[in-house]
Order: structure tokens, then sequence, then C-alpha cells
């Protein structure tokens, strides 16, 4: 019997699968542009977070069995030198001070065994946080770049046909181009914080969950913006539908 796929949790395929078919929707309308050229790169980033997901995903048994071996030997080595210690001539002999500093000195040893023995213990999850770290790093700079192609892209200018400066970007998209182009942008956005929850869903770290949640919270803040300006060329599409309309009518009056 098939296993059945867990409904609730993010499938890395098919956000691979979403993203191969977002960059041939820009490909094809947008062929020469950098943003097709971003998406690409986030296409091959995806692909190689699921890869880097599934590694992370399965446990180091080499770390494993060093830290077995760590915390078993630091145990048998605090046992075989409490063993040697003969703690009734101690007692016997020590005075008051004497025997305070030897017990401060065994606690400290044990302080410090099993600092080490955690360190040993936590390596694994460590070097697991520090390579998804890496890698929301570079979610983080996709963001970015895709803001900063979104960032000239004024509906009110574009749309108001507002005479230009010297200085003025180049502005030839049509209102129907300008509005996909912004969707794009949105919807890589949106792939990104689904690309970074990926880390999220298969590994238990609160530090790595709080790290994703910034990057998402990131692309939330970014696509945010976008959708404020595809909002503008909607309400600028609704007046000039509104604003034809009454010349219709007086026209026909």
């Amino acid at each position: 019997m098939a296993r059945k796929r867990n409904a609730h949790a993010l499938r890395a395929d098919e956000i691979v699968k979403t993203t191969a078919r977002l960059e041939a929707r820009i490909a094809e309308r947008f062929p020469h542009s950098g943003l097709a050229d971003v998406c690409r790169e986030l296409l091959a980033s995806a692909r190689a977070t699921t890869a880097r997901v599934d590694r992370l995903a399965r446990p180091y048994y080499g770390l494993r069995i060093l830290a077995a071996l760590a915390l078993v030997l630091g145990i048998a080595a605090q046992i075989y030198v409490g063993w040697l210690i003969d703690w009734r001539s101690v007692a016997r002999h020590a005075d008051a001070v004497g025997l305070a500093e030897g017990l401060e000195a065994t606690v400290n040893l044990l302080l410090l065994a099993f600092g080490a023995i955690w360190f040993v213990l936590t390596l694994e999850q460590r070097l697991k946080r520090r390579r998804v770290f890496r890698e929301l790093f570079e979610f983080r700079s996709f963001a970015h770049v895709i803001d900063m192609h979104q960032l000239t892209k004024d509906p009110t200018v574009v749309l108001g046909g507002a005479p230009r400066t010297a200085s003025s970007p180049e502005r030839r998209m049509s209102e129907f181009e300008l509005s996909r182009y912004l969707d794009y942008c949105a919807e890589m956005l949106s792939l990104i914080s689904k690309l970074a929850a990926l880390y999220a869903g298969r590994l238990e770290d609160r530090e790595v969950a709080e790290a994703v949640n910034e990057v998402e919270a990131l692309t939330s803040n970014l696509g945010r913006k976008i959708w404020q300006k595809i909002m503008i060329i909607s309400r600028l599409d609704e007046s000039q539908a509104v604003r034809e309309v009454a010349a219709a009518v007086r026209a026909e009056t």
C-alpha cells in the first residue's frame, strides 16, 4: 500500500515545479529581462535546496557515534578518578579548608568534562544550523535583488504619461505588462519564503525557525509594496474606464 503524503507538509518537488513554471512564464513574457535571469537562478537554487534539505534531514551517524563514545568515555573517566581516590583517608586527614578546596576542584573538573560532552552532543545540530543560515542568507539576497528589479516600476508614472527627465529610467511597458511584471515579482518572493520554510519543516531547531520567520517577514513586507503598486494599477484602470464611459455618454447626448 502506498504511503499517504502528509497533507499539511510542504512538498519540495511541488515548489520546484511551481518555480520552473514561473521561470517559463517570465522567459516567455520578458525573454531578455534581468528578472528572467534572476528567476532562472532561483530555480537552480530551488532544485539545490531540495537536495540540501534531504541531506540535512538525515542524521550524521559519524557524529552521533562520536558523541556516544565521548559520553561513555567521559562518564567512565569520572567514575575511574572517583574510584582511585581514597575518600575515607581524605576525610580523615584533610582539614575543612583543604576538603572544600578539593571538592571545588572536583566539581570544576566535572563541569569541564560535561561541558565538553555537551559540545560533542550538540555538534551535529550546530553544523546543520550553520549550513541552513548560509542558505537563508542566499534567499535574503534573492529577495533584495527582486525588490531592486521592481523598484523603478512606478505605475503612476508609467500609466500617467508624466514627462521624463534626463535621469528617468526607461519605461516601455504597457499597463498589462507592468501588472504581469509586478505579479511575477510577488510570486518569486512568495516562493522564496516557501523554500526557506522547507528547512523549518525538516529541522526541529528553534533558531532555524526564527531565521526562517525573518525571511518570511522580509518577503512579506517586500511583497506588500508590490501589491500596493498592483492595486494602484487596478484603480487607475477603473478610473480610466469611468472616464471613457462618461465621455461616451456625453458624446451620445
